[in-house]
């Protein structure tokens, strides 16, 4: 299975950055934990801090080669349409992360603008949300 794993804005800062929220992880930490915990499994990693890069990875998975996508979207979660509107046009398992709980932070991070064209989504568990939407993923891809 090759999954691409996507992040947005500002997670190139995990462990740096509000460690109260987002704790003293890194990316690195969390591409270390995926690879350890799905040693069978392919993954490809993209952090972008740029919508389009984000979108051009997203239509990447047109090509037939990415069975799944994992993506924390970080504060593009809440505002891209244009994130959304690339996701609907792929039809390959897509589950939403977020290392902190987005429903107990403040109110405009309740809402999900990605994650209607996703088939779910896991927050609140620290870097072990990108595991639980491995996991979810490929269920999903098993049920096809």
């Amino acid at each position: 299975m090759r999954i691409l794993i996507l992040n947005g804005p500002n997670l190139n800062l995990l462990g740096k950055r509000d460690e109260a929220v987002y704790g003293t992880e890194t990316l690195n930490d969390v591409e270390d934990l995926l690879s350890q915990s799905y040693p069978d499994h392919d993954f490809i990693f993209v952090q972008s801090n740029h919508e389009g890069d984000l979108i051009d990875a997203i239509q990447s998975v047109r090509t037939g080669t990415i069975d799944a996508v994992v993506a924390n979207w970080g504060g593009f979660t809440h505002s891209s349409v244009a994130i959304h509107d690339a996701l609907e046009l792929i039809s390959v398992p897509k589950v939403e992360v977020h290392i902190s709980n987005i429903h107990a932070r403040e109110e405009f991070r309740e809402r999900s603008i990605t994650g209607k064209a996703m088939n779910g989504i896991i927050t609140g568990f620290g870097i072990n949300s990108y595991v639980l939407g491995v996991q979810a993923a490929l269920q999903l891809i098993s049920k096809k």
